[in-house]
């Protein structure tokens, strides 16, 4: 399929039941639903606007924009900005809550992580960053920040600070493989983490990184590793693409 190519198969809305007391909106979902799931609309296939829909389909343009966003919240579909309206290529990214890297959980759910490294540089600790690694405030640390994909798609910006002694950490290394591995070779044994997970709205940046619309929703998570010390060595700031990243967890009652 060409870049710019759209998709619309019109045969799947010839019988809607513009009469009947079922809502538009959801015949039109239902109907994208299957076919997505069925595989007659593939993955990464990109839809026609909006309007063109609704004009083909003879119905109004809330209708369809309504139709589309129960798949984007469904995340069958993502609004890209750029392109439109596109299937989600592969499956959304589950994530367990646990102590382990992104890189690593990607590769082990058989998908196909790579990394860019956007930032790679020595800073002086702020105040918050020195009181989460342990260290004098305006000390050196390692400051990385990188976007992380899956399957070409992006999931992921990871900001990390380090102790200054992981300065000689190269880029070749973060391209190739996940910072707790990196790091694993260095001799660090992960113990602990606190970490704290969010959302909020994307900021500079990040949605050209995430490829989402500008401001769009990102979850967050915040987190602090300990060495089998109890020393800090890792103070990490993320945000993920909530279309394409969730987090599972398990809860047993006392």
């Amino acid at each position: 399929m060409a870049g710019d190519e759209t998709y619309w198969p019109a045969e799947l809305f010839a019988d809607l039941e513009r009469t009947g007391p079922v809502p538009l909106y959801y015949q039109v979902s239902t109907r994208l639903e299957r076919a997505i799931k069925a595989g007659t609309i593939p993955a990464g296939a990109r839809l026609e606007n909006e309007i063109a829909i609704a004009q083909k389909l003879g119905l109004s343009r809330p209708t369809i924009r309504r139709a589309i966003q129960e798949l984007v919240d469904k995340g069958l579909l993502v609004r890209r900005r750029g392109i439109g309206t596109q299937v989600v290529q592969g499956q959304v990214v589950t994530r367990q809550v646990e102590l382990t890297s992104l890189y690593d959980d990607l590769a082990n759910t058989h998908h196909t992580p790579s990394t860019r490294v956007l930032t790679h540089e020595i800073v002086p600790a702020s105040d918050e960053v020195a009181a989460h690694l342990g260290v004098a405030a305006g000390s050196d640390v390692v400051y990385l920040r990188r976007q992380r994909s899956t399957d070409g798609t992006p999931v992921a910006v990871l900001e990390n600070f380090l102790p200054g002694e992981f300065a000689d950490i190269t880029v070749e290394q973060l391209e190739t493989q996940g910072l707790y591995q990196v790091l694993r070779t260095r001799g660090v044994t992960i113990r602990v983490a606190k970490q704290k997970i969010g959302a909020r709205s994307a900021e500079n940046d990040e949605s050209t990184l995430l490829e989402i619309d500008e401001g769009g929703p990102v979850l967050t998570v915040e987190r602090t590793a300990f060495d089998d010390s109890g020393r800090a060595f890792e103070f990490g700031v993320h945000c993920y693409r909530p279309d394409m990243y969730s987090f599972e967890t398990t809860l047993v009652a006392k």
